[in-house]
């Protein structure tokens, strides 16, 4: 019973939030909503008891990629862009076509239902770690895709330095 009342919460936090990351005119607004959109995927992906996907959201999307959100909203010049003309004239087409996806999602889900029944999902107790395996995996089999992908990582990160660097 807690694991659906945690589950509801985080799913209602999550869909809230991605609804007011398009609504919201004020860009850092979004940008806030759509980082509490991330923990909150993040939470549901911990409470399905999948470790990695839960360090690698947090580590990966609601850090890295949104730090690099606030620095691009933080280049750009909001001054102007507030003045420029907003199109928001077809907000009825945008309204229906949400509508007609919404029903095709409706249709997809209820078909599918009824034609491909769903087995009982396994206990979480008798899952295999999955951060054993990934790990296990990725330093056994792939280390050295792994190191080449992290030197290449490396060797761009010095290139973005030199090349800020010369322009300031």
């Amino acid at each position: 019973m807690l694991d659906q009342i945690v589950f509801y919460f985080f799913a209602t936090l999550a869909v809230l939030s991605a609804v007011l990351v398009v609504t919201r005119r004020n860009i850092v607004q979004s940008a806030i909503f759509l980082i509490t959109a991330l923990l909150a995927t993040a939470g549901i992906f911990l409470q399905l008891h999948a470790e990695f996907l839960f360090i690698v959201q947090v580590i990966l999307y609601a850090g890295g990629i949104m730090v690099l959100f606030v620095f691009v909203i933080m280049l750009i010049n909001l001054d102007t862009s507030l003045h420029q003309a907003q199109y928001n004239r077809q907000w009825w087409l945008g309204l229906l076509l949400a509508l007609v996806v919404g029903a095709h999602l409706i249709l997809a889900v209820a078909v599918g239902r009824s034609v491909l029944p769903f087995p009982e999902p396994a206990p979480a107790t008798m899952l295999e770690p999955s951060t054993q395996i990934v790990g296990k995996t990725l330093f056994g089999e792939y280390m050295l895709p792994f190191e080449v992908a992290s030197i290449l990582l490396l060797v761009a990160m010095i290139g973005a330095v030199v090349m800020a660097k010369k322009k300031v």
